[in-house]
């Protein structure tokens, strides 16, 4: 019966909807960007259990997976604690639904899916979630005295504040996804509607010390104690996944992107025209070896048709294998498709990996900072990377903070790009363990084999980005590695030798030649030493 009715009860609601939507005048109420989207298909094909929750749904796109209706009895053990605490304050939880009623419509307007529930539905879906998560984000709260803090029995699995408990990794991961989270605003709200004795300011005070704690905690890179401001931190936080990427990227975003701005152009413009330059010397050079290639191929042409020759050697071997190499039509076209410059794939970083650079006499350096004090040192050729620590939560806290990045980010993607060099210097556990025994990798993992499968099973991103500080390393990267002469030697083997058939049809051509060579003279002399016997005879 449930069944029959849903669709009439959806579309009802859904019209009732729109009708209020337009009927009210909102427009000044609701004038606040799409915060939390859906995760691009694209990203979330390389691993979905990366992206969708597997223990907790928080806010209305996971909410009615039966998989995840578990937790719900622990949502409902947290806000009858609520309750209680309410009480001391004579007040009741229905008086802080009323209230977050009020905000339904900028509710919806976070989302960037439709939501399909009505509003008092959505509310308590939501009073629900925001007690639960600020339940558990009290453990990390760095300006608190914990020893008065009692977690009741039946989730204090949950709730560990030794953060060591299995489950509580398993819900830490599933609060930073994107698709989970839940408007900044509500948790301001409830700690203010529960706090009625302290301050908006003083109780925005006591949320952003629970998600520095959380930052703490969970930031791959060195968290430095300068960083902690208090008063400054959560300013323009959207939720709590926009408040890592916050901490780890945007404080940084308007000083780099002035100290880059001209330089991107002088960058771009010089680094354009050097790879003009590469291309055309490259196609000059196999221009000429082909047209090299095709003289000697046309003397031997004209060589195998001169008629005294025809009578010596007509028949021996390597005439026979040099007429098939001139005229084989299949190296022809080898020959010609070699000569198209193939293009790379655009979403690659061109960048030798750890271990070749390693062999080229490069040193690499762990930097005291985060993605911003990314550096090479040409005198010293030293790549200076910023630590990072590898543990069994990063791999979904970076595909989250990337995958937000490219939805909300309208200029450069520097934590994506970011994943990408990494992505691009470790191929192998080899990789791995040399950049962990120089301390750039804290792993705790089981192996480096793990560590490099993370770092490689990355998505690529989704749209093309320019980061000038960035691309300006990678660039004296390449640069200072091409120029060291084993690199250039195996370089120009690997181009003109390997990759090149007018090389080697080349030497081929000269092979057959020193062959038929030796066969002609051999040839000759039991020619005429057959002439004499003959003579004497």
């Amino acid at each position: 019966m449930t069944s029959n009715t849903s669709p009439i009860s959806s579309d009802h609601r859904w019209i009732l909807q729109i009708r209020q939507t337009i009927n009210q005048d909102i427009e000044e109420d609701i004038d606040i960007p799409v915060c939390i989207f859906s995760v691009p298909t694209s990203l979330a094909s390389g691993k979905p259990d990366c992206y969708i929750p597997q223990q907790v749904a928080l806010g209305p796109y996971h909410h009615w997976q039966p998989e995840l209706y578990g937790m719900e009895r622990y949502k409902l053990c947290v806000a009858k604690r609520c309750q209680k605490q309410l009480e001391n304050n004579s007040l009741k939880f229905d008086q802080l639904i009323d209230q977050l009623l009020v905000l339904e419509p900028k509710i919806r307007a976070c989302y960037h899916k439709y939501i399909d529930c009505d509003g008092e539905t959505l509310v308590w879906m939501m009073a629900l979630d925001v007690s639960f998560l600020l339940e558990f984000l009290d453990v990390y709260a760095i300006e608190k005295e914990r020893s008065f803090t009692r977690v009741p029995s039946r989730i204090s699995h949950l709730v560990d504040y030794s953060c060591q408990a299995f489950a509580h990794n398993a819900i830490l991961r599933d609060i930073v996804m994107l698709e989970n989270q839940v408007p900044f605003f509500l948790l301001e709200n409830m700690l203010e509607f529960k706090s009625q004795h302290d301050s908006f300011e003083s109780c925005k005070k006591s949320l952003t010390s629970m998600l520095l704690g959380l930052y703490k905690a969970l930031s791959p890179f060195r968290v430095l104690d300068n960083e902690f401001n208090l008063d400054q931190s959560s300013q323009d936080c959207t939720h709590v996944l926009g408040f890592l990427y916050h901490m780890m990227v945007d404080p940084h975003i308007k000083n780099q992107h002035h100290q880059h701005h001209d330089q991107l152009s002088t960058y771009q413009g010089d680094h354009d025209q050097e790879q003009e330059q590469e291309q055309v010397q490259v196609h000059e050079t196999r221009h000429k070896l082909k047209q090299s290639v095709d003289g000697i191929i046309s003397f031997f042409k004209r060589l195998l048709l001169w008629e005294p020759l025809k009578l010596i050697v007509s028949n021996t071997p390597m005439v026979r294998l040099l007429e098939h190499i001139v005229s084989n039509d299949e190296v022809k076209q080898e020959l010609n498709v070699a000569s198209d410059d193939k293009l790379p794939l655009m979403e690659e970083i061109s960048i030798p990996s750890v271990s070749d650079l390693v062999k080229a006499g490069l040193g690499f350096s762990p930097s005291s900072g985060g993605i911003f004090t990314i550096a090479f040192d040409e005198k010293s050729s030293t790549f200076f990377l910023p630590v990072v620590s590898v543990d069994v939560n990063t791999d979904v806290v970076l595909r989250n903070l990337v995958a937000y990045e490219v939805c909300k980010a309208s200029g450069p993607l520097i934590l994506t790009r970011y994943t990408e060099l990494m992505n691009g210097i470790i191929d192998t556990k080899e990789d791995a363990k040399l950049l962990r025994e120089r301390g750039i990798i804290v792993n705790r993992l089981k192996s480096d084999e793990e560590v490099a499968n993370l770092w490689n099973g990355m998505s690529r991103c989704v749209r093309l980005t320019k980061v000038p500080f960035l691309d300006k390393v990678i660039e004296d990267v390449n640069m200072v590695y091409e120029r060291k002469w084993r690199v250039r030697i195996g370089k120009f083997i690997k181009v003109y030798v390997f990759g090149s058939w007018q090389f080697l049809a080349f030497a081929a051509v000269l092979l057959v030649l020193f062959l038929m060579s030796v066969e002609m003279v051999s040839s000759v002399t039991r020619f005429i030493f057959m002439f004499f016997i003959r003579s004497f005879l």
